[in-house]
């Protein structure tokens, strides 16, 4: 079992890489060892044939580590689907075992870990294993991402109280801003509501800045943004 966090959202595109990335980069900037980890990714780009994602390249730079591409994302699917959508036809099969031992490698390497899930908790991986199942194996305690807008206060409480029910212990939660012109009422009332209804802490509020995006990676905004936004609890 490492030591870290397992980052999931209430939904895909919510902000989990740049939370993730953002989470990594301030612990480094802090001076812990720090390793990360995108364990199945799809929509990925073909480089020199091979295919990489862009979510877990800016992972690798946010904690500055040197592991081996495959160590931080195992599996990677060039079709933007559903893991097992985008598996079956690449006429792949996700071994989690081969997850489970690239986890361990790096907890191995690294005293924290930071891991990025793909989607929500009920993303299916394998025909009866989902995301929730890959979270319980690596025993991290979990921090939701959502969004800031409308509807937010029902997608989150039913991704934490699916959390809680198969056992996993939930940190609390992450406001993502990602785009600009969200009501501030709409906010601050949404934030307050997920607060009083999940009991949990709402970690920070990570505002919009186009200088946030994970296509033009900059360290000392990432570090500077999560350093004043994100909760001084949430330090591992």
């Amino acid at each position: 079992m490492g030591r870290g966090y397992f980052i999931t959202g209430t939904d895909t595109g919510v902000g989990k890489t740049i939370v993730a990335g953002g989470l990594a980069a301030l612990y480094k900037s802090n001076g812990l060892d720090i390793g990360v980890m995108k364990p199945i990714a799809t929509g990925c780009k073909r480089v020199d044939n091979n295919l990489i994602s862009d979510d877990a390249v800016f992972l690798k730079l946010s904690a500055e580590v040197d592991d081996d591409y495959e160590l931080i994302n195992p599996y990677s699917f060039e079709q933007p689907l559903a893991p097992t959508i985008a598996a079956r036809l690449s006429k792949t099969k996700i071994d989690k075992d081969k997850i489970n031992t690239a986890f361990d490698s790096l907890c191995e390497r690294h005293e924290n870990i930071i891991v990025e899930g793909i989607g929500g908790l009920l993303v299916p991986l394998d025909e009866y294993y989902f995301v929730v199942d890959m979270a319980n194996e690596m025993e991290l305690p979990l921090i939701v991402v959502c969004r800031p807008t409308l509807g937010t206060i029902n997608h989150t409480l039913l991704t934490v109280s699916y959390a809680r029910q198969h056992g996993l212990d939930v940190k609390g939660i992450i406001i993502n801003e990602s785009t600009e012109g969200t009501d501030d009422t709409v906010k601050k009332t949404n934030a307050e509501e997920i607060k009083r209804l999940t009991g949990l802490p709402v970690l920070g509020t990570i505002p919009f800045d186009k200088r946030l995006d994970i296509s033009k990676y900059n360290k000392d905004v990432l570090v500077k943004i999560f350093r004043d936004k994100i909760d001084k609890d949430i330090i591992i």
